[in-house]
């Protein structure tokens, strides 16, 4: 059994959860939706383009935002999808059940193909209906994409491709609460932290992750979302507290013109970046006696040897992954392996902010 991982009582995630062989990687989700793209265009009639094309929007829209097909069918793309703000509103349904409706974030790529779509001549005269497909027909066709694509029909299915997007999100530091929200799913046991973060924060930080997943500008590892709990103002520089979705503490300090320049005040929505270098690795379960501020304990879930370096990633138990790169000395020295406990170190003044 992997190893669970814990930093604050009654909470754990366990490494296989990263790892779904059921599920579809990133690569793989790309190539089925590229399977989708080439298959609307290899249509010769039109009335067979516009069914095709109604097929790859429902598919979009459970690749990116992992809703349930039921939802996806429901919408009306008129009334639904906000393209100005890019956010779909999914849950007629699940409002007739008793559950809220939710706001789930796309990229600006998706909302402006949907857009684009409304003025599509082939979807034109249905606009306000183009999802009323019937289901089977749907799960059919994904079934033959899927396996078009040499993959089991089974993990081309909706509600697979919904798992696969979960998964994806984790994997690419999205918060899991964020995750949860964002595909529906009933929250009991966060963290007593995530009631300080209202619909608007949880939608900010949804908004956050899809844009740099979008704009892949940057690595996604070492990045936390979340709020300013606390400033403590000193004579050149300023101590900053900051509590992310998932209940972690975060703390760094910066000069006062940078707090003045950011505009920081408590309750400010930030992130906080830590480079791979400053990050530093002991191996155990004990708390470490160090001076380093900001303490995590994990587990190893990747080790990439270099010749001079290697790089290790750690899962930390509410899903962040963080990464560090020591010398390969150094590595040898400590001699990790993967699922081994670890606790990881970096201090306040490796903490850089960024406010959006």
């Amino acid at each position: 059994m992997p190893p669970s991982i814990r930093n604050r009582p009654g909470q754990s995630i366990n490494i296989s959860a990263r790892n779904e062989t059921n599920c579809l990687n990133t690569l793989q989700l790309s190539q089925l939706e590229q399977s989708y793209r080439e298959w609307v265009e290899s249509s010769l009639r039109s009335d067979t383009s516009s069914s095709r094309k109604r097929i790859l929007l429902i598919f979009l829209l459970i690749r990116y935002t992992g809703a349930r097909l039921n939802e996806v069918l429901e919408l009306n793309p008129l009334q639904d999808i906000d393209y100005h703000r890019q956010v779909v509103c999914f849950g007629k349904t699940g409002a007739e059940k008793g559950h809220k409706r939710r706001e789930v974030q796309m990229s600006e790529a998706l909302s402006n193909e949907l857009k684009a779509s409304l003025e599509d001549p082939l979807l034109q005269s249905s606009s306000n209906h183009w999802f009323q497909v019937d289901p089977g027909h749907v799960r059919r066709k994904f079934y033959e994409r899927a396996a078009a694509c040499g993959f089991l029909p089974a993990h081309g299915a909706p509600d697979a491709i919904r798992k696969s997007r979960g998964v994806e999100l984790i994997q690419n530091n999205m918060p899991l609460p964020v995750v949860q929200r964002m595909l529906g799913h009933s929250t009991p046991n966060l963290a007593a932290s995530y009631v300080e973060f209202s619909d608007e924060d949880i939608q900010q930080a949804s908004r956050f992750f899809v844009e740099k997943e979008s704009l892949r500008k940057t690595s996604a590892r070492n990045i936390f979302f979340g709020k300013i709990r606390a400033i403590q103002p000193g004579d050149i520089q300023s101590k900053i507290d900051m509590i992310t979705i998932s209940g972690a503490s975060v703390t760094s300090v910066i000069t006062n013109d940078s707090l003045v320049r950011l505009g920081l005040i408590v309750g400010s929505l930030i992130n906080a970046e830590v480079k791979a270098p400053w990050v530093i690795l002991k191996k155990g379960n004990g708390e470490p006696d160090c001076t380093a501020e900001n303490q995590f304990q994990g587990a190893i879930s990747k080790i990439t040897e270099g010749k001079i370096s290697t790089e290790y990633t750690v899962l930390l138990e509410d899903g962040t992954e963080m990464c560090s790169v020591i010398t390969r000395e150094s590595g040898e020295r400590l001699g990790l392996q993967i699922g081994e406990p670890v606790w990881v170190l970096f201090n306040c003044f490796s903490v850089v902010l960024h406010r959006d």
